[in-house]
């Protein structure tokens, strides 16, 4: 039987000693209870650690609010899911009847959360130093077109200043749904902005990942509108 992992195994430039690890990894909650949310968990602080180490070492005077700035740009859920599409994981994701139905296979925190996981899993597998290299295969360009001249901002951000260049009251962004374990939690924001008549609801692993990313939907509404 070929396995289907080949090809994310030769991009990541890694082989797994326990295989299990990293079909948990690509297992969705609404797939089975053994998902990657332990994983994506553990993921999220080695990327974070390596991300910052390498921020850290290419900008040697830059201060702590710069270093932050891009840091949270590399690891923001709209560049993982980025590097997610790079690996074609949408198809790789074992995901529910009713995710598979509504599309999970192309939803950014799905992706994202895919690769954090299978970070995750890597140092699990065998420890931080072969965690790092895959970090440094999957991030080495984005890190390399750093520019700390080049004034980064989120996606609330953009959307405060394109409705304040217009007079408009600003959004409304209240939590409409927290969901999962205390170190698993999902939250569900809904962004309002009466303005415009537009409401867009994102998800995320706190309230400020679940706000950037409904902020982000409204943006994409009124760039198509």
């Amino acid at each position: 039987m070929i396995n289907p992992h080949i090809k994310l195994l030769k991009q990541i430039d890694y082989q797994f000693k326990d295989d299990a690890l990293l079909k948990q990894a690509l297992t969705h909650r609404s797939a089975s209870k053994k998902h990657n949310e332990r994983l994506e968990f553990l993921g999220d602080a080695v990327l974070g650690l390596v991300i910052a180490q390498r921020v850290y070492e290419k900008f040697p005077d830059l201060p702590e609010g710069k270093l932050t700035r891009m840091r949270s740009n590399l690891v923001k859920g709209e560049t993982l899911a980025k590097v997610a599409r790079e690996l074609d994981l949408g198809g790789l994701i074992k995901l529910g009847p009713g995710e598979l139905k509504s599309g999970g296979h192309r939803r950014d925190s799905i992706l994202a959360d895919a690769v954090e996981a299978i970070i995750g899993a890597i140092y699990l597998d065998s420890g931080l130093e072969s965690a790092t290299a895959t970090i440094d295969k999957l991030f080495a360009e984005r890190i390399t077109k750093l520019d700390p001249k080049v004034q980064i901002k989120d996606n609330k951000t953009q959307l405060q200043e394109y409705l304040q260049s217009r007079q408009m009251a600003l959004p409304d962004y209240q939590v409409s749904n927290i969901s999962g374990k205390d170190h698993a939690q999902t939250f569900t924001v809904i962004c309002d902005v009466p303005a415009l008549k537009l409401q867009q609801s994102g998800e995320g692993r706190s309230r400020r990942i679940a706000e950037q990313e409904a902020a982000k939907l409204v943006l994409e509404k009124i760039k198509n509108d």
